[in-house]
């Protein structure tokens, strides 16, 4: 599975991209080892009109290398994996959807959303007024899942629909 949010946290160690936000967002969004921090750069980046735009502007072209890199080096593999998975958290709002076999949301009741953003010292509605609305998230989807029930439920879940993709593409 290749983890969009595991590429942008190689990417925080590439000079060019340090050098760009630290000369965007100044030197306070480093670290004292001088590594970029990734929740400083996110209050700075939310301070920022279009702060947001700036960082999607110099990441997302760079993921887009790095998935289809790994994509090409999973497909070169023999055997080759009966599934490739890519999670990429902001796929709507980056206008992805058509890159992808299939699109699968895990989603939640908004309160439910709101707590476990708080509970990771996030403000909910600041950030959930930069993202596609759920249901549009929802209506780009093959298949959904709502997770308000437990951890088991959800991998029990993922479990089958990994099983489904994987024989439907054997």
């Amino acid at each position: 599975m290749l983890s969009s949010d595991d590429v942008v946290h190689r990417l925080y160690d590439d000079p060019e991209v340090v050098s760009a936000v630290v000369g965007r967002f100044g030197d306070g969004v480093l670290d004292t080892s001088g590594a970029v921090n990734r929740d400083d750069l996110g209050a700075a980046a939310f301070a920022q009109p279009d702060g947001l735009a700036f960082l999607e502007g110099v990441l997302y072209p760079r993921i887009g290398r790095a998935r289809e890199a790994w994509v090409a080096e999973q497909r070169a593999r023999r055997p080759a994996p009966p599934l490739l998975v890519c999670e990429v958290p902001l796929l709507v709002e980056a206008g992805l959807e058509d890159r992808f076999d299939a699109v699968v949301v895990v989603t939640a009741p908004d309160e439910m959303r709101r707590r476990r953003v708080q509970e990771r010292g996030q403000d909910f509605d600041e950030r959930r007024a930069r993202q596609a609305p759920e249901a549009e998230k929802v209506a780009a989807a093959d298949m959904v899942y709502v997770n308000d029930g437990s951890l088991d439920d959800l991998d029990a879940w993922v479990d089958q629909v990994m099983a489904r993709f994987a024989t439907a593409g054997n």
